[in-house]
């Protein structure tokens, strides 16, 4: 791909994203990576079984409004912690708590192990809304990347198994189909930052086999799921010359057709996770505030 395809304030900071190192060294890094802080903001972990969750709550009043958040990584690796900014920054905005989860990862860890932490993350809000201020009925589910599409599996199960249910989902450039890591002829794209050799590598430990499996396992693949009636209202945003594009957009209108809620924000020139490792830049700035806009919005009683 060219670079003059980049926005040119994105092209800098994306050159030091593009930076490729082992799998074990960027595990260990973003463990250890220093975070912001927020004064109006506490920060603290917890566990919800072996699942390490980190928790955002206002020093101030309190919205009554919940998010529960994923973090990105292609399956492979990430931490909540990688997410400090947008997280402090939503809390500060919006008043509302937010629950980041840790989940294991592929390939030591196949499905559905990281679809299973997630769950336990979302049941753990759910069971400790009332002591954080939360009504567990205006909760929404997000994530970015990988973590968005364990976000848009997650609400598939919730929805499948009754109780209560998120408000909305939240989504920043979802992982939601490994058809698209099947089609080789991608390869030759070299889309930046996330390019499909990655995508397979994800998919594929993450599947425990090749991806474009005829009939992957239930929940493991958002893209596969044929019937999307009955999910909440959705924002979804993503770059149009990621390689997510294609199948973020046949998503958004699988769940326009199925009668849902959504807002598609579709940002030019952007790589793949710009509104994270840009976070600084204008563009950044301005689809993180229209999604938090879209977010307080969604879960207003």
């Amino acid at each position: 791909m060219e670079i003059d395809r980049v926005l040119p304030e994105l092209r800098e900071p994306m050159r030091r994203a593009q930076v490729t190192l082992p799998r074990w060294f960027v595990r260990a890094a973003v463990r250890l990576m220093r975070v912001p802080r927020s004064e109006h903001v506490t920060v603290t972990t917890s566990r919800a079984g072996s699942v390490r969750l980190r928790v955002y709550a206002p020093v101030g009043a309190r919205s009554g409004a919940g998010l529960l958040w994923i973090h990105g990584g292609g399956l492979l690796f990430g931490d909540a912690r990688q997410d400090e900014a947008l997280c402090l920054s939503t809390v500060e905005r919006l008043g509302v708590v937010i629950v980041s989860v840790n989940y294991r990862f592929a390939p030591e860890h196949p499905f559905p192990a990281a679809h299973d932490d997630v769950r336990a993350g979302w049941r753990w809000f759910l069971e400790h809304a009332e002591e954080h201020g939360v009504d567990p009925r205006r909760i929404a589910i997000g994530g970015e990347s990988a973590g968005a599409g364990l976000a848009a599996a997650l609400v598939h199960r919730v929805h499948d198994e009754g109780g209560t249910q998120p408000v909305a989902q939240w989504l920043f450039a979802p992982m939601l189909d490994d058809r698209t890591a099947a089609r080789r002829e991608l390869d030759a794209d070299a889309h930046f930052v996330w390019d499909n050799r990655a995508n397979r590598e994800g998919w594929s430990g993450y599947l425990g086999a090749e991806p474009g499996l005829a009939s992957p396992p239930p929940y493991a693949v958002p893209a596969r799921r044929t019937d999307l009636t009955g999910l909440p209202p959705t924002y979804l945003a993503y770059g149009d010359i990621e390689l997510f594009a294609t199948e973020d957009a046949a998503y958004a209108d699988a769940l326009e057709a199925a009668g849902v809620p959504v807002t598609a924000d579709v940002v030019p020139g952007a790589p793949h996770g710009f509104e994270n490792w840009a976070h600084g830049t204008d563009v950044a700035q301005a689809v993180v505030s229209r999604a938090q806009s879209w977010l307080a919005s969604a879960v207003e009683p």
